[in-house]
């Protein structure tokens, strides 16, 4: 669909041509219906076996005749859209302004231009472009010629009056005012091609009044065509954009939740065991170690945030739709490698969805911003859940209920492609190396700071890369014995180990709507350290606690995991200038510790008991703890991590005041002279480059 919409072609032949390649969709949809009935008529054929006639048991085409007939229909629509094209004459005699273009004779190439094309005005009156006219310097006029009897050469006056009169162009006119001729169909389909451009001993040219696209701006004015980069944003500029990025965070909780459930049906029902099952969250999350240092990064390098999305989006689809034999064979295996495809697609979106959140608009409130999408995204982590095992996955008890699935990762396949679709279309701001390069060049005495030897940012980010390992590692321990937590502290609950674990992913929600507004109070390094503090306390008070002791302590580790991942990716990224894409790669994979830690928490469980496992998790969120505590008593790390707001012009000392400007006045002060000054060497650049071009 995009090369279609990107092909030069007139709009309402571009519309047939979308339409006509649109008629495929039918096709594939036919296609799903027979398959459908096809494998109901297996299935049908499977439960009446003994039960039914010997006629019927042995006579499949009665049993499968609707899937043969709409084979036969998948056939025949895929010749009707096979010939759609065929009938263009037809169409074009029928409704012959439909397909109206300006066109030229075949003798000067046969070359088409859509209206409003200054070319195809030229061929209107009568100029051939693919054999030019002689100059008029260096072919005399017949009737100017001397041999004539008429005249002498040109003089100034006459060489810019006098037309060309070569007999070739007095018959063009006549020639382009024939009958348009019927074109084939690889002519319909192809752009148009432009005209052949020969060389001519003309000694006079003329230049165009139209600037050049690709010219800088002149006298330091803005291209306001160009869209704008999203670290200059404001908080009002950026709402639309954050908005179709946050419902990739939706997206991605959403699949989470369907995935864990349905990873423990089919666990139930194909009766795998517990290392089986640590394998398959293990392929989920060891898909993000993968897909960051891979191709993920390689497309977020080149292609910038909205490929990355695309290509998520689309790597997200495809582990979707495998689903589907996987479900119809019962195969773990195949289950292996669906949950792995959909990881690689959903940290590929996380690669490119977490520091665009981050980025887009003022730096001061990227924890903020990342903590509310990521809200969203635990909102989905809640719904899934409770959609899957009250309606979606209700009757899915058995080997060929596992079938009904499929139509559900069908809807979510059809729902990425389109959202695939729309972000192609969608005006995503992007960021250049050199824009992150400017906004770390703001805090620039900041940023250049080291940290025994080494600058600073890169110090903070692999702090970041350790306690995001050993973060997510401790959560998804924690979230894989929640269950059995319940179930074992306590058994007779009215209200079920599910319903508390849905009360949990509520509460994880909210405390990163409460983590968003704390970080518009506090500093997002003091509030990465109390949640680490609770953490640890909690954990250890779940290792001894009973009953519903011991069950708010496990929900309160959910409450105050809620915004540790947002806060160390948004803090970690600041200051890294160029190799913020980088540091988003690193911080990405590093989610790849909820492969690890689990299976050390799954060992301590089997050896010792459920609580007993809680020790693992103590010790890893103590691990992450050494992030803030070193953005703490680290003077360079902390002005690095802090933010800065900036002050109101009302807030700054005026210059004859009684004191100068200090702390953020002093900051903001320095960047307006910095920018100033860089705004006038621009000023001067754009003058000179404005004069070359006028030269040329």
């Amino acid at each position: 669909m995009p090369i279609l919409t990107a092909m030069r072609l007139p709009r309402n032949e571009k519309l047939i041509v979308i339409i006509t390649f649109s008629f495929g969709f039918f096709v594939a949809a036919v296609d799903v219906v027979r398959i459908a009935y096809l494998q109901s008529a297996s299935v049908s054929r499977v439960e009446h076996d003994g039960n039914s006639s010997l006629a019927n048991q042995r006579d499949f085409s009665w049993i499968a005749s609707l899937s043969f007939m709409w084979s036969a229909v998948e056939v025949d629509v895929g010749i009707i859209c096979a010939c759609v094209p065929g009938i263009k004459p037809l169409a074009a005699k029928v409704f012959p302004t439909l397909f109206r273009r300006i066109k030229h004779p075949r003798s000067s190439g046969n070359h088409y231009h859509p209206r409003g094309d200054p070319q195809g005005a030229l061929h209107d009156g009568g100029m051939d472009l693919a054999s030019p006219p002689q100059s008029p310097v260096n072919k005399r006029h017949p009737g100017l010629d001397p041999a004539a009897g008429a005249g002498g050469n040109l003089d100034d006056i006459g060489f810019m009056t006098t037309p060309d009169m070569n007999s070739n162009d007095l018959n063009t006119h006549d020639a382009a005012a024939k009958e348009d001729e019927d074109i084939g169909f690889v002519d319909f389909l192809n752009p148009p091609q432009s005209p052949s451009f020969h060389k001519t001993d003309t000694t006079m040219t003329v230049n165009t009044t139209k600037a050049r696209k690709g010219s800088l701006t002149v006298f330091d004015f803005v291209n306001m065509k160009g869209p704008k980069s999203m670290v200059r944003m404001s908080n009002r500029e950026s709402l639309p954009a954050l908005f179709f990025v946050t419902i990739l965070f939706f997206l991605w909780g959403f699949a989470y939740g369907l995935l864990s459930i349905l990873n423990a049906q089919f666990q139930r029902i194909v009766k795998v065991s517990n290392g089986q099952a640590l394998g398959l969250h293990a392929a989920y999350f060891g898909a993000y170690f993968v897909a960051p240092l891979t191709f993920g990064r390689i497309v977020f390098n080149k292609g910038g945030f909205r490929q990355t999305f695309i290509v998520g989006l689309c790597v997200y689809g495809t582990g979707t739709l495998v689903f589907w034999p996987s479900a119809v064979l019962v195969s773990y295996t195949a289950f292996l490698i669906s949950n792995f495809i959909v990881g690689l697609g959903v940290a590929t979106l996380e690669l490119g969805g977490n520091p665009f959140i981050a980025l887009c608009g003022p730096p001061e409130y990227s924890e903020v911003r990342l903590n509310i999408s990521q809200a969203v995204q635990a909102i989905g982590s809640v719904v899934s859940p409770i959609l899957a095992q009250k309606v979606m996955f209700k009757n899915v008890l058995d080997a060929p209920s596992l079938i009904d699935i499929q139509w559900t990762y069908l809807g979510i396949a059809l729902f990425v492609v389109i959202l695939a679709l729309i972000f192609y279309y969608l005006p995503i701001p992007e960021a250049s190396d050199e824009d992150l390069q400017w906004l770390a060049d703001e805090r620039e005495d900041v940023n250049t700071r080291r940290v025994c030897g080494t600058s600073v940012p890169y110090v903070t980010l692999a702090f970041g890369v350790l306690s995001q390992f050993c973060y997510v590692g401790g959560q998804e321990a924690v979230a894989g014995v929640f269950l059995d937590y319940v179930d074992l502290v306590k058994p007779n609950s009215d209200i079920g180990s599910f319903n508390y674990q849905a009360v949990g992913h509520t509460v994880f929600a909210l405390g990163r709507f409460l983590s968003a507004l704390a970080g518009l109070l506090f500093t997002p390094r003091w509030i990465l350290m109390f949640l680490y503090v609770c953490l640890v306390i909690t954990c250890a008070l779940a290792m001894k606690l009973t009953g519903d002791a011991g069950v708010a302590m496990i929900v309160l580790v959910l409450l105050f995991e809620s915004g540790v991942f947002s806060i160390i990716f948004a803090m970690c990224i600041r200051g890294l200038g160029a190799q913020t894409k980088m540091g988003s790669v690193a911080l990405t994979a590093a989610t790849s510790g909820g492969a690890v830690i689990p299976v050390i928490m799954s060992a301590v469980k089997d050896s010792h008991d459920i609580r007993y496992s809680f020790c693992v998790a103590t010790a890893i969120f103590a691990f992450g703890l050494l992030l803030p505590l070193y953005t703490t008593f680290v003077p360079a790390a902390r002005q690095q991590v802090d933010p800065v707001h900036k002050q109101s012009a009302d807030d700054i000392v005026p210059p004859d005041g009684a004191s100068k400007p200090q702390g953020l006045g002093r900051v903001f002060s320095g960047l307006v002279k910095r920018n100033t000054r860089s705004s006038e060497r621009a000023t001067m650049e754009h003058i000179e480059e404005w004069r070359r071009d006028s030269a040329r």
